[in-house]
């Protein structure tokens, strides 16, 4: 079974103190540790293309997928043949496979790769060596890795972080610091920014600029901006809201704050697969208010064939506040 997010992980404040993150702090600095070492020991694999990753620093709930189909949509509009890789998260297939939406599913390959795959070539490898050596081999003159910072197995020439920008009240998103599974970091905030080229900021389309905090702490690195903007309205009249993704409730607050009459939220652990019982029970929640289902583009390539006539799905994109900037910084490693 899949577990939620814990919220009480991106608190800052240090008097809230669950019983749980004491119990498991001890943990926390063995993860540090061995991924320290991890990375330290590891002789990174050129594959003969730059590689650009699009990272985090935290664990999920970032936005760091939009930022991945951004860059590779501003590459690709440059005249650059792009390709993206991923491990395939959450599928069965091990590849290195190229991601065809007619044939795979998010059970083969992952969701977000199969989300991607409708806009770009994809491939997905638990190997990441392996997985960029066959996109090179298939016409890739750059490869975009979604998730990987942490992944010390390909040589990268551009590793940029995603940054989640939405603060509300005491909620921070790199909690008190604290490393998995007593927080959400995946490392040390400062051993993941000393390896890191710059780190892009992700804000909600209503919080028009980051918190100043937020903007010192990275400061050791170039920071981009960008903001999370739908695609377009949310549908209209009463709708039942539901997401299996990092942070649900950002979902929740984004449908909102785009003016979506949201009857009722339904939250999921991250890259849940949703059975037949659970999407009957939304549905006969939903017809008690008379409302539609809305959820996420990732949540929704995770849906039954049948089902996804049923659920309107409300895709997101990143958009960079100076554009240009990101496109001097790939300039400097990535030959048009």
């Amino acid at each position: 079974m899949k577990l939620g997010t814990p919220r009480w992980w991106y608190t800052r404040d240090r008097r809230v103190m669950p019983a749980s993150r004491a119990l498991l702090t001890p943990v926390s600095w063995i993860w540090a540790a061995v991924t320290a070492r991890r990375i330290a020991r590891a002789q990174p694999v050129d594959p003969g293309v730059p590689v650009i990753c699009i990272g985090n620093l935290t664990l999920g709930g970032t936005g760091k997928t939009p930022v991945v189909r951004a860059v590779a949509g501003r590459l690709a509009a440059r005249g650059v043949a792009v390709h993206l890789l991923s491990r395939g998260y959450g599928g069965r297939l091990l590849g290195p496979v190229r991601v065809d939406p007619q044939v795979h599913t998010s059970a083969d390959v992952g969701d977000e790769p199969l989300m991607l795959a409708r806009d770009f070539p994809v491939w997905i490898a638990r190997d990441r060596a392996a997985g960029a050596q066959a996109a090179a081999a298939a016409g890739a003159a750059v490869v975009v890795m979604d998730d990987g910072h942490q992944n010390p197995s390909l040589k990268k020439v551009l590793s940029l972080v995603v940054v989640d920008g939405e603060t509300r009240g005491e909620e921070w998103p790199f909690g008190d610091g604290r490393v998995f599974p007593a927080g959400p970091m995946r490392e040390p905030l400062a051993a993941g920014l000393a390896r890191a080229d710059g780190a892009v900021i992700l804000l909600p389309a209503d919080l028009p600029v980051p918190e100043p905090d937020l903007v010192r702490i990275l400061r050791s690195v170039p920071v981009l901006c960008a903001h999370l903007q739908a695609d377009a309205a949310p549908p209209s009249g009463p709708q039942l809201g539901f997401a299996g993704v990092g942070k649900p409730w950002k979902v929740e607050r984004a449908l909102k704050a785009a003016g979506c009459e949201l009857a009722d939220f339904a939250p999921f652990p991250d890259h849940v697969a949703y059975d037949e019982a659970t999407l009957q029970r939304l549905a006969e929640r939903a017809a008690q208010f008379g409302a539609g289902l809305v959820t996420t583009e990732k949540d929704w390539v995770r849906l039954p064939a049948a089902w996804r006539e049923r659920v309107t799905p409300w895709p997101v994109r990143a958009v960079f506040k100076d554009g240009d900037a990101l496109d001097q910084m790939m300039a400097r490693v990535v030959a048009a």
